[in-house]
């Protein structure tokens, strides 16, 4: 009897289509490692700041780690800076653009020096206004997390050497997801 392990990104990518979504074609070359053919962009450093804020209010640290401390920000600037076309990296910063522009806006100041409440309503506003932006950050955000250590170690379940294959396991109330 052969037994053959599936690769994780490969097991991520059907985990999306399983549960009836597909994950966009940046966050899938990102996880097969495929890269663009033009020259990388490289973030300044308020935009970098602006990527980490912006992740970690989507998923904030709480009694588990955050985006911040997972590194998603990282994760993002690789994916838009070194997996995506130019025309896609144009709309990507065009977003972090209308978002400090937005922030400045209705608060009088960059994204980045908002108190965590006035980031909160800045992309809960953003979940209306710039649709696409938001989309993609959020699916960048929950990869680059859930791919990362920390999320799959330290949110969900992790067994590095698994057993036999148990399709349907119930959990209780309160119990971590498994990672694959």
């Amino acid at each position: 009897m052969s037994t053959s392990f599936i690769p994780r990104r490969e097991a991520l990518q059907r985990l999306a289509l399983l549960v009836g979504t597909t994950l966009s074609l940046p966050v899938q070359a990102a996880l097969r490692g495929e890269t663009s053919a033009g020259v990388p962009l490289v973030f300044a450093a308020d935009q970098q700041k602006m990527i980490a804020d912006l992740a970690e209010v989507i998923l904030p640290a709480t009694d588990t780690p955050g985006a911040k401390a997972a590194g998603v920000d990282r994760f993002i600037e690789y994916v838009i800076g070194h997996c995506t076309v130019p025309a896609q990296q144009e709309t990507f910063q065009k977003g972090l653009q209308q978002t400090d522009a937005f922030s400045r806006t209705a608060y009088g100041k960059a994204f980045s020096e908002l108190d965590p409440t006035q980031q909160t309503e800045i992309v809960r506003q953003l979940t209306q206004r710039e649709k696409q932006f938001f989309q993609n950050i959020r699916e960048l955000t929950i990869v680059g997390f859930f791919t990362s250590e920390l999320g799959a170690t330290k949110v969900a379940e992790y067994l590095p050497i698994p057993g036999r294959f148990q399709g349907d396991i119930p959990l209780k109330p309160g119990q971590k997801v498994w990672a694959i």
